[in-house]
């Protein structure tokens, strides 16, 4: 079998078989096939795409590069939930606990932020002396015991899509719908999940900007889960605004801190409701959405959800009367109101800039190496659709160092207010499933 041939088939439209696919990603992650082979094949892969098939095998081959997760010990269905990423995105800490306290046994496993999405070990590493680096046997006990655990992804799970997407990178190849559906999805049939729920995020702060671009993703992710034997269900979520009101680590927890007590945002608490209500169907917790909705609503609202959520930090080490006092989460030395210029309504607020604000207080990465800081980042007042006044804030700068005028001229320039009041915008297009 030659790589020359393979890229030759693929570049003329034709379909890769599994022995085709299993070689390329056996060959590539042991470095037998060189970079400019592999990045001939990924563009013929972009122009052309994959059949089904093709894109079953291709995520089957990168799960089997490196680790597989066993979670068979685990008693009941082990769901997982993945979010593509997005600007102020708290749901997990939010899911998880939630879902849990069903009874539900949720085996997370997550990565850290890079650029303007941020990372959920990140956040919770913003608890005081929580742990997120487990041995599978306590990750396992964690969650036979208390439902719930979360650890940061082993460097060894999938790596041949850490070597492909690094090229990918480098090769103007990343937009490619197979390819991104192969790798998120790779990573979670490695980690073991039995049924996958995910939370495709569209609009300025996401990576994918259209609605129609999200929900071809969500169909190719959801058409491989079942491929590969997982049943999988895909939610379509709204990202042109951020999600909820806080941007940054220990503001994110803090935020779902109250979420958990039932006084978070109505975006954050209704979409976190949705995704749990799914995974709670596929776990057969219950027989249909609306069932599984109102049970979670309940949890909220007994207290039972944020009981869950102090069992976790606790049974990872952390201190879990930040859930009773959030003040003991880090903080930043400076809270600087950024305040409205004139009368209005606010009609669009950039997510993706805000993001980018938040990133250059220090609440995000550049590269894999930054250090961040937990304490910064920016809390909003104001949503879209809001009315506001000359003088009214609209957003507070939570940094480190006083010198935020850049960072307050960039909140102000990515809200916008106009006379005219907005139409009021989706949180959720569509859910995806077989």
């Amino acid at each position: 079998m030659r790589m020359y041939d393979i890229i030759q088939k693929k570049r003329d439209g034709e379909a890769l078989s599994t022995k085709e696919i299993n070689f390329v990603i056996e060959a590539y992650t042991a470095e037998q096939i060189p970079d400019y082979q592999m990045s001939a094949l990924l563009m013929a892969i972009y122009f052309q795409g994959m059949i089904d098939q093709e894109q079953a095998d291709l995520t089957l081959a990168m799960a089997h590069s490196g680790d597989l997760i066993d979670l068979s010990a685990i008693e009941g269905i082990k769901v997982d939930k993945h979010s593509t990423g997005g600007v102020g995105d708290t749901t997990t800490l939010v899911v998880a606990p939630l879902v849990a306290s069903t009874g539900v046994p949720v085996a997370k496993m997550s990565g850290r932020g890079l650029g303007h999405t941020g990372g959920t070990i990140d956040k919770l590493e913003a608890i005081p002396n929580l742990k997120t680096e487990l041995t599978n046997e306590t990750f396992i006990d964690h969650v036979n015991e208390h439902k719930l655990a979360i650890i940061g992804q082993s460097q060894h799970l999938a790596p041949a899509d850490k070597r492909i997407y690094s090229l990918r990178d480098v090769t103007a190849t990343v937009n490619a719908i197979p390819l991104i559906a192969s790798s998120i999805m790779s990573k979670k049939i490695a980690s073991g999940a039995d049924a996958i729920v995910l939370d495709v995020k569209t609009g300025d702060g996401a990576f994918m900007k259209s609605v129609d671009d999200a929900k071809a993703l969500a169909k190719a992710m959801v058409s491989i889960g079942h491929g590969v034997g997982r049943k999988t269900t895909a939610i379509i979520s709204n990202m042109d605004q951020p999600l909820g009101f806080a941007i940054g680590n220990a503001l994110e927890v803090r935020e779902a801190i109250d979420t958990l007590k039932g006084k978070g945002p109505k975006d954050l608490t209704e979409l976190c409701l949705t995704l749990g209500s799914q995974v709670i169907v596929l776990a057969k917790r219950a027989k249909s959405v609306d069932e599984a909705y109102q049970m979670l609503t309940v949890q909220l609202e007994s207290g039972q959800a944020l009981k869950t959520f102090k069992q976790f930090i606790r049974a990872q080490g952390g201190d879990p009367t930040v859930a009773d006092d959030p003040d003991l989460l880090p903080k930043a030395d400076y809270q600087i109101d950024v305040t409205s210029q004139k009368d209005g309504y606010v009609t669009n607020i950039v997510a993706q800039a805000l993001g980018e604000a938040a990133l250059a207080l220090g609440a995000g990465r550049d590269t894999k190496d930054s250090v961040i800081d937990l304490s910064v980042g920016i809390v909003l007042h104001k949503k879209i659709g809001d009315s506001v006044k000359k003088g009214d804030v609209l957003a507070t700068i939570h940094a480190n160092d006083a010198s935020v005028e850049r960072i307050k001229k960039q909140i102000l320039t990515h809200i916008h207010i106009k006379k005219e009041k907005p139409a009021e915008l989706p949180l959720i297009y569509d859910v995806m499933t077989l």
